[in-house]
């Protein structure tokens, strides 16, 4: 008898494996740390095999440590970092290079030409997106064009590419299904988001063969079956999200108003828009939230921000400044303020709504009394500012009032930062028990697809809050400080 949902989280730091129960509780989990590689600077890549091999590692782990049967896993759902794309040799399995990471920005001269020649209005009318090395048609054809350099014999008949979505369920299905869903796809830049289908007109343009690509299909459905050597049991793969969509399906944002921001590498605001497609004015993406054969396609907006958790990072890592990301809560509440400090964390660029690819990161307004728990607080006030930024652009394009903002991800487990961010919002920030909102998501969508669950609705009026941050006393400090952030953003932008 089945009994659980299996979701895996395949992000750009780790993946992971969750069991659900019949309740929508957490069963069980196991985590992965996936090594980052930064060959130059601006570029960051992954290697398939360690996530293949990991995936497997943690799906074997979380099967061990709850003792369980595979034959008791009903589904697996599969959520993913979504831009960063590979290609593959179909007969040996073998990745032809690392994959190119979502941050990475090695094309983003390539972009700059497009748009030079014209090609704005034209590829976001098609894709609903902005051209930016974020996406993955410009890494695809720098991957393609790298390949024919280096083996001048290939036959690219025998080539395979997809996100790391295609990838995976390559390998479970034992090299069967090449497919995508339509959450992914529409982050190639090469999906018209009106057809549902691989633009013709886009493919041309980047040189991309159509045959190379995964088949496109709806988000929640039957993609095919883990090959029984893999586990000893054939388990139906339901569903594949993006993992921002995962997340606001999680959160129950399935109509109109109901927005969610996940606090990871980096912020991704989503905000679900409807049945038709909603064109930003401000620079937001327009996109598809998830598709089911049977429903209308939800599409949404996204607000999608490169540095925030990354930062983070950087001050234990890079700078030192910390030894756990933890700290940062504790060092933030022992000064009142920045000492006039503001930090702009454009270690990628810019994201939205900016799209600024030469932007850097910037302290400004340093002097002689600036310590090391202004510099650390300036950071957080930096990532709730940003995700300010993006809700302020949805409030304007979809000429709404937002009044509560659902968070998750590994940031949001900063009490400080989710007071801060509910201070310069003038809005509640709600917090969910379960942080872990995209592999829920995906869960979610794999169990009402396969019939393990049968009411969206109850799933959702399910999940446990854990707090919601009002508006504070400091609200008023945070909303005059943030016009002042705004002007250190135009500062680093357009630095290179």
């Amino acid at each position: 008898m089945t009994q659980y949902i299996l979701a895996l989280d395949l992000g750009t730091t780790g993946n992971r494996a969750i069991l659900f129960n019949k309740q929508g509780a957490i069963a069980g989990q196991s985590y992965q740390e996936l090594t980052q590689y930064y060959p130059q600077p601006g570029w960051v890549e992954h290697d398939p095999m360690q996530i293949w091999q990991d995936t497997c590692k943690v799906i074997e782990q979380v099967i061990k440590e709850t003792r369980i049967s595979p034959s008791e896993i009903a589904a697996i759902g599969l959520t993913v970092q979504r831009e960063t794309c590979l290609l593959w040799d179909k007969t040996t399995g073998e990745p032809l290079h690392k994959a190119i990471v979502w941050q990475d920005r090695r094309t983003a001269s390539r972009c700059l030409e497009l748009i030079d020649r014209g090609y704005t209005q034209d590829i976001q009318q098609r894709t609903g997106l902005v051209i930016d090395a974020y996406f993955s048609a410009t890494k695809l054809a720098w991957l393609l064009d790298r390949i024919k350099q280096e083996k001048l014999d290939i036959n690219f008949n025998d080539v395979l590419a997809g996100t790391i979505d295609s990838w995976i369920l390559w390998n479970l299905t034992g090299r069967k299904v090449h497919a995508t869903d339509h959450s992914n796809a529409c982050r190639t830049m090469l999906m018209n988001l009106q057809t549902l289908t691989w633009d013709d007109t886009l493919l041309d343009l980047f040189e991309i063969p159509p045959q190379i690509l995964p088949q496109i299909q709806p988000s929640m459905g039957l993609f095919g079956k883990t090959d029984r050597d893999l586990f000893g049991s054939e388990i139906p793969i339901t569903a594949i999200f993006g993992d921002q969509q995962a997340a606001l399906f999680a959160h129950g944002c399935d109509r109109p108003g109901l927005l969610k921001c996940t606090y990871g590498t980096g912020c991704f605001l989503v905000a679900h828009t409807g049945t038709q497609i909603t064109r930003s004015h401000h620079q937001l993406l327009s996109t598809i939230a998830w598709t089911r054969s049977e429903i209308p396609t939800n599409y949404a907006l996204e607000g999608a921000i490169f540095t925030t958790g990354a930062c983070i990072q950087w001050l234990r890592d890079g700078l030192q400044l910390i030894k756990t990301s933890s700290e940062t809560e504790a060092l933030s509440r022992q000064v009142s303020d920045t000492n006039s400090v503001y930090f702009v964390p454009a270690f990628s660029g810019l994201g939205a709504p900016h799209w600024d690819m030469n932007a850097r990161g910037a302290f400004l307004g340093i002097t002689g009394g600036v310590k090391r728990e202004h510099m650390v607080r300036s950071v957080l006030e930096a990532i709730a500012y940003q995700v300010k930024e993006v809700i302020d652009a949805i409030e304007r394009d979809c000429n709404t009032t937002i009044s509560r903002l659902k968070v998750d991800g590994g940031a949001s487990d900063n009490d400080f930062l989710m007071q801060f961010q509910a201070d310069s919002l003038g809005i509640e920030v709600e917090r969910p028990v379960i942080r872990d909102a995209t592999a829920q998501g995906a869960a979610f969508g794999a169990g009402l697809a396969c019939g393990f669950w049968n009411d969206y609705n109850q799933l959702i009026a399910n999940r446990q809050l854990d707090i919601i941050f009002e508006p504070g006393e400091g609200t008023n400090q945070a909303q005059e400080n943030y016009v002042i952030w705004q002007k250190a953003v135009e500062r680093a932008k357009n630095w290179v």
